[in-house]
């Protein structure tokens, strides 16, 4: 997957539904971040990118101090713009913060395209290389461009299905075991969930047992030995994502069946950022 291509549509999809926010009206509420408005969803992902564009310009192996006011290379004049911590943050969406953001994203399109993804760098994950940060950071990136769309027109686009099919199989290679060991959660009973795509052939069973998460991308296997499924969940590649992201509540997808308590167990609809 190109995944610098499906970064640049998304980092320019998000700046245009961020300046047409900046209209001198009070910031809109972002639904899917309720503590926040649109100013703080920019702030956010104007951060997260300087951060990660240092890290991959300097070749660091740890994780930079988060004080130091530098790391974000934030200007002087910040009049309006939001306090990094706390909201939602009201009043107009600053231009300047828009045009911040512009610029920091701009530079680390660059560093994905120019550097190996294979450089050996700091993340908070156990595959620790600039291609962790290319992968992440454009799920994240269609993730707040469909959170900033919704905040300015109430619609959404989907997410591009062979980006949503990736960001389905990387939260279980990569975000459910980091979230259930950050938030020590117990260790899974062995409980299995489906997930079929409806608009593609795509299907993965996630087992939970203990403290792994087992994903098979292809259950053929299960299937005929008979293996049962406490769960399943069937929808669009987009809104399988954007349900594991915590964006769409099971009711929106096109068909859940199974144990209800051990869906709400392993999902609830808390919306992270």
């Amino acid at each position: 997957m190109d995944y610098s291509a499906h970064f640049h549509r998304e980092i320019v999809a998000f700046e245009q539904a961020a300046r047409g926010a900046a209209d001198g009206a009070d910031a809109p509420l972002i639904p899917s971040c309720p503590d926040w408005t649109m100013s703080d969803l920019v702030l956010h992902l104007g951060g997260v990118h300087r951060l990660v564009a240092r890290v991959i310009r300097e070749r660091l192996d740890r994780q930079p101090d988060l004080t130091d006011a530098t790391l974000f290379e934030l200007p002087e004049d910040r009049e309006g713009w939001p306090a990094p911590t706390g909201g939602p943050h009201h009043g107009p969406v600053p231009v300047s913060l828009v045009d911040w953001f512009a610029e920091g994203a701009a530079r680390l399109e660059a560093l994905f395209r120019s550097e190996d993804p294979g450089l050996a760098v700091w993340t908070w994950s156990a595959e620790r290389t600039a291609g962790f940060w290319l992968r992440m950071q454009t799920i994240e990136a269609a993730l707040h461009r469909w959170d900033a769309e919704r905040a300015v027109g109430g619609r959404a686009r989907p997410i591009e299905p062979d980006l949503a099919v990736d960001a389905v199989a990387q939260t279980f290679e990569v975000m459910a075991p980091a979230r259930r060991a950050w938030r020590e959660a117990p260790p899974g009973a062995g409980e299995r969930f489906r997930f079929r795509r409806t608009d593609g052939p795509d299907l993965w069973t996630v087992r939970f047992d203990g403290a792994d998460v087992r994903l098979t991308a292809d259950a053929a296997d299960e299937d005929t030995e008979g293996a049962s499924h406490d769960v399943e969940l069937a929808g669009t590649a987009s809104d399988l994502m954007l349900f594991l992201w915590q964006r769409l509540p099971a009711d929106r997808l096109d068909k859940v069946t199974g144990d209800q308590a051990v869906l709400d167990r392993y999902f609830t609809l808390v919306p992270p950022v």
